[in-house]
């Protein structure tokens, strides 16, 4: 039975996957194992390398070259330690994402357009990662220069499993757990891997199942059924797709989260089911864990967040899904999409507040 082709997302990166990807996730696998066993303190720049070179064999010398340009420029900006140059250098970092011209420079590096979108995923989750290594520098400073060199931001930026696609560790997560040496046991990982794996398979056998036999996607693609739908049968549709995204991300983010398991560190928490969640801010929380503890951190905690009056605590969490929105691209979808998100949010809270209120409990 043929499958439904309109999700973009599950078809490029399953395409990938089969031919390049993870085969070189392999690889990285078998370079961490053996670096833990024999060289533990060198492993950081064992995977370092393997990075490196994974990302010259797929993006080519000038792909390698524009993410080593990014986390450069990067580097060189956080030395002035100033977190709102930090982040000017980052928002013009990706904005050149978006420049027509470089765009079409971009794709004559490339026979085919999969390999131009490769690059711009590629250095669009980048930007995220030399931004959160530029912050830390800027707040750590030169006290700990050994820990926050240009070495560990190329470790960082160029580790493998979380190279394309994420999910997103902050580098303070990151460092901390990548300097930490444990007792390597070969049972114990082991036992890790083929449970991981078969949890893997399964939640890849339901996606396919699903966009073989459901037709999601192809059925919002088109405005005629959908205007004859019911309303209940418009909410079974919206309610699969957002299952689907739910069980697709079980894939994407669970093949990178058993790789860093198997290097000795803790991965940001699985996406939970849609089906779980009755709130924006619980969706936000704990769908992508490394996305939101990325924005927290670096957004709204440092604009005011909940601390700040009523009118700070209303610009930090508009901030930060502004960045949310354009870091997707910018279209005036993903600005609709996230002013809901942000609405949803602001009522909710403004809600529990209310909701405090000694006398609204007393009438409770």
């Amino acid at each position: 039975m043929p499958q439904d082709p309109m999700d973009f997302e599950w078809s490029y990166w399953i395409e990938w996957g089969r031919e390049r990807i993870l085969w070189l996730l392999v690889g990285h696998l078998l370079v961490s194992q053996v670096s833990r066993l024999l060289v533990e303190k060198y492993k950081p720049w064992c995977l370092m390398v393997y990075g490196m070179a994974a990302c010259w064999l797929l993006l080519g010398i000038k792909g390698f070259a524009v993410i080593l340009l990014h986390a450069a420029v990067s580097f060189a900006v956080a030395q002035f330690q100033l977190s709102l140059l930090t982040w000017l250098c980052s928002l013009i970092l990706l904005s050149t994402l978006r420049i027509p011209t470089v765009e079409e420079t971009k794709r004559k590096w490339y026979d085919t357009e999969n390999e131009y979108y490769l690059l711009l995923f590629t250095v669009s989750v980048r930007c995220l990662f030399c931004t959160s290594f530029s912050l830390e520098y800027c707040w750590h400073g030169p006290t700990q220069k050994s820990s926050h060199s240009f070495p560990w931001m190329l470790a960082y930026v160029f580790y493998y499993p979380t190279f394309h696609n994420g999910p997103l560790m902050n580098f303070d997560e990151f460092s901390k757990q990548m300097r930490r040496q444990e007792a390597f046991s070969v049972k114990s990982n082991l036992s890790i891997l083929i449970v991981g794996i078969i949890r893997i398979f399964f939640w890849w056998c339901l996606a396919e199942l699903m966009i073989h036999l459901m037709y999601i996607h192809a059925l919002y693609s088109s405005a005629l059924p959908l205007e004859s739908a019911s309303y209940w049968a418009l909410g079974g549709l919206a309610l699969a797709q957002v299952l689907f995204f739910y069980v697709k991300y079980l894939v994407l983010y669970g093949v990178p989260a058993l790789l860093l398991q198997m290097d000795g560190l803790k991965p940001p928490t699985l996406p939970r089911c849609v089906s779980l969640m009755h709130s924006f801010t619980k969706m936000w929380r704990s769908f992508d864990v490394g996305l939101h503890r990325f924005l927290v951190r670096y957004i709204y905690v440092p604009m005011g967040g909940s601390q700040s009056s009523l009118l700070g605590m209303l610009f930090s969490t508009a901030l930060t899904f502004a960045f949310v929105s354009y870091w997707h691209g910018g279209q005036s979808y993903l600005w609709y999409w996230g002013t809901l998100n942000w609405f949803g949010v602001i009522v909710e809270n403004g809600i529990k507040r209310i909701l405090s209120i000694s006398l609204i409990q007393d009438l409770i």
